[in-house]
């Protein structure tokens, strides 16, 4: 196999990349990582170089990893700033670094993408050892893969990189039905909670729409945006994402695409984009022209239930922190990524954090365990 980067996804054609094994994973498609970069929400003024690892034989094509140079940690979801502080502190720089990633997204998923006919095993393997032989040759500090699947992340482990824990919360589907029936599958306690957040919505006059990329009007879109794009202001951020790059990925992922517009008396009040692949969905992004009780729960969270169940998707992750996530179904899930420091004092001091820190997780998730929303089977 030959191994390349590719500094603009633009130039290797869709098809050739959605061909490889993990596209149904909206985030991991051509159009989506591409738009990114077309509409500059990833480019080198911006801290993003893409610099995408890609192996190639005879028939084209046979993995690939997204991949950028990074001169920040912004955007990234997996907090590695004490890291950087360490290097600083012996003289080093820890910037530029190399990250397998989808840019602005905590989705797991897998990071090396491989043609379905190649060794799954040796593609990863392969481009793991590129990628540190990269930061070697071109002094770049560091190589971390974000949210990869756990078959990856233990191909990753194995190869010697650090694996660090995470924990997000995620909706699994066990054959509910419909909205009744996992209201019924929640304790007493929290079915009524539940109902009570549902109702005050209700009671308020709100209504929703669910409408797919290709439906969405250009309207529809400058409300989401506003909408949008005040949620990071709130918290003092800019938003990274443009109406344009938006109404693109609408035209280009289609049905992969999903707006939740909620209204009263056919005004917009609130708005929760996702993306989905063919069975999970995913929540992004969400914003409110007005503050009510229980909105935010129902526009980002009871909506996306109720889509998935009636579209027959098994999973649904709304997106990373909150253990507040818990009372509303969603369960605590074991998130992991995969670390390479060059700097070979730095790496066992990493390494050895990562060992104790996946203690606590594993001790915190147990506790989170214990919180179960849902009615345990001894009834």
């Amino acid at each position: 196999m030959t191994f390349r980067i590719c500094h603009e996804l633009e130039s290797i054609a869709a098809g050739e990349w959605n061909n490889l094994a993990g596209t149904d994973n909206p985030f991991l498609r051509h159009e989506f990582l591409a738009a990114l970069e077309r509409h500059g929400a990833v480019a080198p003024a911006k801290g993003w170089l893409p610099h995408h690892l890609l192996l190639y034989d005879a028939k084209g094509l046979a993995a690939a990893a997204p991949c950028y140079l990074k001169s920040h940690s912004w955007g990234e979801f997996v907090f590695d700033w004490s890291w950087a502080e360490a290097y600083e502190r012996l003289g080093l720089a820890y910037y530029p670094k190399l990250i397998a990633a989808v840019p602005f997204s905590p989705v797991t998923g897998p990071r090396v993408l491989v043609r379905p006919d190649v060794d799954r095993t040796h593609a990863i393997t392969t481009l793991a050892e590129q990628a540190r032989q990269l930061c070697d040759d071109a002094g770049y500090s560091s190589m971390h893969w974000l949210f990869p699947t756990h078959e990856q992340a233990d191909i990753l482990c194995a190869r010697g990189y650090g694996i660090r824990l995470g924990c997000q919360y995620h909706w699994t589907d066990t054959g509910f039905g419909d909205m009744a029936g996992f209201l019924g599958s929640l304790s007493a306690k929290k079915r009524k909670n539940v109902r009570q957040e549902r109702a005050a919505v209700a009671t308020a006059g709100v209504g929703f729409r669910w409408i797919h990329g290709g439906d969405i009007t250009a309207s529809e879109w400058r409300t989401f945006v506003r909408f949008y794009s005040n949620t990071f202001r709130e918290y003092g951020n800019i938003p990274p994402l443009s109406l344009a790059l938006f109404e693109d990925l609408g035209r280009r992922l289609g049905d992969r695409v999903l707006l939740i517009l909620a209204e009263r008396a056919g005004k917009p009040l609130a708005a929760a984009l996702f993306l989905r692949s063919d069975d999970t969905l995913y929540g992004r992004y969400w914003g409110c022209a007005e503050t009510l009780p229980g909105l935010h729960f129902e526009t980002c969270y009871y909506q996306g239930i109720e889509y998935c169940l009636r579209h027959g998707l098994k999973r649904f992750e709304p997106g990373a922190q909150g253990e507040h996530k818990i009372a509303r179904g969603f369960l605590p899930t074991l998130t992991r990524s995969a670390h390479w420091i060059s700097q070979p004092r730095l790496r066992v001091a990493v390494n050895e954090f990562l060992r104790r820190e996946a203690a606590a997780v594993h001790e915190h998730m147990q506790a989170l365990a214990e919180r179960s929303p849902y009615r345990r089977q001894d009834g």
